[in-house]
């Protein structure tokens, strides 16, 4: 059987975006968790500072202590902990596929580009797993290092079954889309600003993997792997070139995993 040959420029570009995109929501992430771990902090009786978030004045001692309260309060609900340990279980499950798929000889002993491009990604998702757990455990939660059962069935299901780069390609848009999903409808479930800024910032980065993804998909699907490259022969691309790494025009989230999907038990 032969395998797919895939120019190594594109997935070079798309490393480095996808790294840049990824940089930019960690920065973000950062300051979510360092917004919650002040939230989680005893708030001083005798505190007489001013309080700012979201451009608004809260007040002195009493108002600060409120703010505090509230924020803590609504971090640490039940379900905003399922939350954030059911995207870890799902950003675990990845990092397992990539990990796997890097060792498969096809890929190992194959194209040097795309061993890095699955490497750098591997390495985003230990950086998202890793600020969900992060995040559970300062709302009082338990940190979730299981994937997701639900998507874990697939995944064992699936992996004797891959043959290709484009066996692999094929199951990491379904888990980067999954994630994506997820993590967009978790924008409106959870209760606290700093938690909603966190999956904000995390779900761009895999609708971002998934777009990639889908690209090199249908150009492999149609035999056209010379044309992975840039620049490329614009003439012989496809017609949905343009769009077939962005199907929607707002991202779907009927796919979402319930916030209870990956909960520790």
């Amino acid at each position: 059987m032969g395998v797919e040959r895939i120019d190594t420029r594109l997935l070079e570009e798309l490393t480095e975006q996808s790294q840049d995109l990824n940089s930019d929501a960690l920065r973000i992430t950062a300051s979510a968790l360092d917004d919650f771990r002040e939230a989680a902090q005893p708030a001083p009786a005798s505190s007489r500072r001013w309080w700012h978030r979201g451009g608004a004045v809260a007040g002195v001692a009493g108002a600060a202590a409120l703010l505090h309260t509230s924020r803590v309060a609504a971090a640490s609900s039940s379900d905003d902990i399922m939350a954030l340990q059911t995207a870890a279980s799902i950003e675990n499950l990845a990092i397992s596929v990539y990990q796997t798929a890097a060792g498969l000889p096809f890929i190992k002993d194959g194209n040097k580009t795309v061993a890095a491009f699955i490497a750098k990604t591997t390495t985003q998702h230990q950086a998202h797993a890793k600020a969900f757990n992060a995040a559970a455990t300062q709302a009082g939660g338990k940190a979730q290092d299981q994937p997701d059962a639900k998507y874990a069935a697939v995944v064992k299901q699936t992996l004797p079954s891959i043959k290709t780069p484009a066996d692999v390609v094929k199951l990491a848009i379904t888990l980067e889309d999954v994630a994506a999903q997820t993590y967009t409808k978790n924008v409106s479930q959870v209760s606290n600003g700093d938690l909603r800024k966190l999956f904000a910032s995390v779900a761009p980065v895999e609708a971002q993997h998934r777009a990639t993804l889908l690209a090199v998909q249908a150009l492999l699907a149609g035999n056209m792997g010379d044309l992975i490259a840039i620049p490329t022969d614009v003439a012989k691309l496809p017609a949905a070139a343009g769009s077939v790494g962005f199907p929607d025009a707002f991202y779907p989230t009927k796919s979402a995993s319930p916030i209870s999907e990956g909960a520790v038990k």
